[in-house]
């Protein structure tokens, strides 16, 4: 299976000059937790729930999205295999991979989508290979003279 079969298509980006409480409120909005930082058409970083914290102080308001997000981004390809970035999610520890193809952001997968993809099963049949029978070795016993 593909990222395309099951990458989220409908992408949220912010730019990296937002304000931390927009992109929390878009965020919230829209039910994600990670945005994807677009300067114009070139992605630039990425933000999390995580990265913008739980926080509504005086520091927080004042901060940017630049100043928070992750700017060595991790992507795959719409080709890219389930378990391929499953390794990518979990060798980098990140949550989330933009899918991006011909320099345009396509989608987005997260660890959620690949736990959803787990829990519902895979869309293939289950290929079972035939086992010969297993063979039993003989046992001797050796009685023990006293």
């Amino acid at each position: 299976m593909r990222l395309q079969d099951i990458m989220s298509r409908a992408v949220k980006t912010v730019a990296p000059s937002a304000g931390v409480a927009e992109a929390a409120s878009l965020m919230n909005r829209n039910l994600v937790h990670h945005l994807v930082v677009k300067d114009g058409s070139r992605v630039v970083g990425i933000v999390s729930a995580r990265d913008l914290g739980r926080r509504s102080d005086a520091a927080t308001r004042d901060r940017t999205v630049a100043d928070v997000m992750t700017r060595h981004v991790i992507t795959a390809k719409p080709s890219t295999t389930v378990k391929q970035a499953a390794n990518l999610l979990r060798g980098h520890i990140i949550g989330c991979l933009p899918v991006i193809e011909d320099g345009r952001v396509r989608g987005v997968v997260s660890t959620a989508d690949l736990l959803e993809l787990l829990g519902r099963g895979s869309a293939r049949p289950e290929r079972r290979v035939a086992r010969p029978p297993m063979r039993r070795k003989m046992i001797r016993t050796v009685a023990r003279r006293g």
